[in-house]
Order: C-alpha cells, then sequence, then structure tokens
C-alpha cells in the first residue's frame, strides 16, 4: 500500500508556494506554474515544508495524486523536465528551423510540427531530439506527439522512439 501522500514536500531556496482557495501557484527560477486542486485534501505549510491529509480512506489515490503534482511543479520550475528522443530509419532526420520541427520519416513530404508554449526542443544531431519545458504533462505529451508520427514498427525497429525504449522485435516472413 502506498503511503506517498503523507511524505513532506521540502520547498527550495528561490521557490515560491502561494495556495489562493483551491489554487496553487510555484514560482521558481525556470517559470511559474499554477494548477487547480480538489478542496478534499488539506494543504499545511510550516515553514519549507508542505504536508498534505485527506479527510478519510475514501480519498487515497486523490492524497497520493495531489502530493505528486505539487512536487512535479516544483522540480519543475527548479529543475525542469527532459526527454530525449531518436530517429532510427534510413534517410530519417530531424530539423529544427527557427520555432518549429521539422521531421523527415519515410512519407511523401515533411512534418512540419509548433510547439506549444512553454516547450523548448532542441536537436543535437540529425537522428536526435531532445524536448523540454517546466511542466510534466506537456513535455510528455509533446514527445508523444512526436513519436506518434511515426512510433516504432517490431519488424525492422525503424520510428521515432525514446532513448531508453525498448522495441520488441518480431521475426518475419519465412520462405517455404
Amino acid at each position: 500500500m502506498s503511503r506517498i501522500g503523507y511524505k513532506a514536500i521540502t520547498v527550495p531556496a528561490g521557490v515560491t508556494v502561494t495556495v489562493d482557495g483551491e489554487n496553487i501557484t510555484v514560482k521558481g527560477p525556470k517559470g511559474e506554474m499554477t494548477r487547480h486542486f480538489a478542496p478534499e485534501i488539506s494543504m499545511t505549510q510550516d515553514g519549507n515544508e508542505i504536508k498534505f491529509d485527506r479527510p478519510d480512506d475514501s480519498f487515497k489515490a486523490l492524497h497520493g495524486t495531489t502530493r505528486a503534482n505539487l512536487n512535479n511543479m516544483i522540480v519543475g520550475v527548479t529543475e525542469g523536465f527532459k526527454k530525449n528522443m531518436k530517429l532510427v530509419g534510413v534517410g530519417y532526420r530531424a530539423q529544427k528551423q527557427g520555432n518549429k520541427l521539422v521531421l523527415n520519416v519515410g512519407y511523401s513530404h515533411p512534418v512540419e510540427m509548433t510547439p506549444p508554449a512553454g516547450i523548448d526542443f532542441d536537436v543535437p544531431s540529425n537522428t536526435e531530439i531532445t524536448v523540454s519545458g517546466i511542466s510534466k504533462q506537456v513535455v510528455g505529451q509533446w514527445a508523444a506527439e512526436i513519436r506518434a508520427v511515426r512510433s516504432p514498427e517490431p519488424y525492422k525497429g525503424k520510428g521515432i522512439r525514446y532513448v531508453d525504449e525498448y522495441v520488441r522485435r518480431k521475426e518475419g516472413k519465412t520462405g517455404k
């Protein structure tokens, strides 16, 4: 049984956490984030420690989720989040053109993608993409949208994948 909701969050120096009713705003060196939290979970702040409490056991999942979401906000405004991706396939390449990501992944046309606000991407080489930002949810969503352009196929392993992703390979056809 998880008890993550009862763990205290230590707020690092340079980060301010402001509670405005059910909305919590976190300001840090990398930016500012605001999120609406459920009113059933109560938050107490003692100095640089934040603790959460639930009224009864029917809110167990919401308790841990609330604590994890606030912790991700604090980590996001201090360190940020990053997803590394790679392109596998002959002729597959990525380019950064201004604010757009241009992918050549085997289609008859290049695929252009514009990132949402707060998301930065870098193309260190033409087969690597790094997506970064302060919101874990938005970074993961945009990385998933990039991956969905050409997800890895199981026979040759070609496509766009995360660096730490394992693609399970299948055996191809056998001749008679």
